[in-house]
């Protein structure tokens, strides 16, 4: 093998450019002007560094995610004004009547106050009631359970 058989890769024999150092790039070097981002050996925090950090520390915690439904809330004259005979008042019948809705296909928590006069006889099962409430129903004749 002789010196003239010997072929050289363009690949290699193309220098790197060196950036910053005056010629075709400039003084800035495609870098824009100033910042964080055009110093040499800069140092960008990761994004979920800030995530983690956003996080609390203390122990014990647990991100639930859930949130509690709030009560869906009749007053004693609504009963009254729907049920004049009195009767059996649940969840399910206060439903069927429309009195409640379903939210994201449950029965929400219901909770019957005191506002408004009672004559007829209830009898409440499965519903939460106030002490200004519970004390107007059973005047009446009616239960709670």
């Amino acid at each position: 093998m002789q010196w003239h058989q010997l072929k050289v890769s363009l690949g290699q024999e193309k220098n790197k450019k060196r950036v910053g150092r005056g010629g075709k790039r400039g003084t800035y070097s495609g870098r824009g002007v100033k910042g964080q981002k055009a110093r040499a050996g800069r140092k960008m925090r990761p994004e979920w560094r800030d995530f983690l950090k956003s996080l609390p520390k203390k122990r014990g915690y647990k991100f639930t995610g859930k949130k509690k439904q709030p009560l869906a809330v009749l007053n004693l004259g609504d009963l009254a004004k729907y049920f004049p005979q009195g009767g059996h008042i649940s969840p399910k019948v206060l439903l069927e009547k429309g009195l409640v809705e379903k939210k994201k296909n449950r029965l929400p928590e219901i909770k019957i106050l005191g506002e408004g006069e009672v004559n007829t006889k209830f009898y409440l099962e499965g519903l939460k009631i106030s002490q200004s409430a519970r004390i107007k129903v059973e005047k009446a004749g009616g239960q709670i359970k």
